[in-house]
């Protein structure tokens, strides 16, 4: 019997929250890889995953720092892949922001331990250095259709911003109907006044987030390739789509390019992930989108993205949640629900 085909995505920053905690240990108790990632953070003197996962209670200020979340959400979502792997024939390995650190990993750009070692060195620089933050606004409606002129209506804010002041703004990630944009605090405060308009829609600053893909991160992006060498970087065995929606194909990839790439221009430049989306849609047609866990909150911006080119006739929220109901195109590892179909 043909196995579906899918294409993997790997989920950001900010899917760690109080509904995950435990979700490590839940689903993947018995992987050998977690004593061994979690003495790598012991010999780093930092808390183990085993305990941040198994904590009592969710804590903000402990689950949330980019030192903590990001190896928390890599450890879930690179097993989570494993699992899916099992079902499904991936085509291609994605990601949104620190997904593409999860995506090289799951793809086969580095071996897991080495993925572990990236993310948790550029998590930790992303908390003790990086500056900024990061404002999540809305520009599709209610039934996820684009609307009229507010896109350029927010760059235009931007650009203002940017000109009459000495702010520092810029568009962080294509998000499906969603912009991410960062910058420093003065320049997002701006940005959140400029863009109200009275309507229920609201920009939602997100909490311990840094100017990520902005050139306010210059300064770790160097950090990051002073720590990080071209040994850890491997050809992929899975083809990767970056935050540019450009393809890196095994047997290939150069590999210092695909470094320089990750230690460099996805950092300080714009991440859109609606591009690597529609790219996975448009150059390999999967049968489904696999979101890995933790979380839940990704699957609307890649419906959106998926609207937006009306891949397989989807033109709408409601086409897209009749699809969905009748043969599922995104199946969200996070949702039990769904989880449950990937062994289908």
């Amino acid at each position: 019997m043909t196995r579906p085909t899918a294409v993997l995505i790997c989920p950001g920053r900010g899917t760690y929250n109080k509904g995950e905690l435990g979700f490590l240990t839940h689903h993947h108790a018995r992987n050998p890889l977690t004593a061994r990632w979690d003495d790598l953070r012991n010999r780093s003197s930092q808390e183990t995953l085993t305990a941040l996962d198994s904590a009592s209670r969710f804590e903000a200020n402990r689950h949330t720092t980019g030192d903590n979340a990001s190896p928390l959400i890599y450890a879930c979502s690179v097993l989570d892949a494993k699992v899916a792997s099992q079902s499904h024939d991936i085509v291609a390995v994605t990601g949104n922001s620190l997904g593409w650190y999860i995506a090289l990993a799951a793809g086969g750009g580095c071996t897991l331990m080495d993925g572990m070692q990236i993310v948790n060195t550029m998590g930790t620089l992303m908390h003790n250095h990086g500056t900024g933050g990061q404002v999540l606004y809305p520009v599709v409606d209610d039934n996820w259709q684009p609307i009229q002129d507010e896109k350029n209506r927010v760059s235009n804010a931007i650009q203002e911003i940017n000109e009459s002041r000495d702010y520092r703004l810029e568009v962080s990630i294509e998000l499906g109907g969603m912009i991410v944009v960062a910058g420093d605090d003065a320049g997002l405060t701006a940005f959140e006044r400029a863009v109200v308009t009275g309507d229920p829609r609201k920009p939602l600053r997100l909490p311990n987030h840094a100017a990520f893909h902005t050139a306010l991160m210059e300064n770790v992006a160097k950090m990051g390739r002073d720590a990080l060498p071209q040994s850890l970087f491997k050809d992929p065995e899975t083809a990767l789509i970056d935050g540019r929606g450009a393809i890196w194909y095994p047997k290939s990839t150069d590999l210092a390019q695909l470094r320089a790439y990750t230690l460099g221009h996805q950092i300080t430049q714009t991440y859109n992930f609606t591009a690597a989306v529609q790219s996975a849609a448009r150059n390999f047609a999967p049968d489904r989108f696999i979101i890995t866990g933790p979380g839940t909150t990704l699957g609307g911006a890649v419906a959106q993205a998926l609207i937006a080119i009306k891949w397989q006739g989807l033109d709408s929220k409601q086409a897209f949640q009749d699809r969905q109901a009748a043969d599922p195109v995104i199946i969200s590892m996070g949702r039990e629900d769904q989880r449950a179909l990937i062994s289908v």
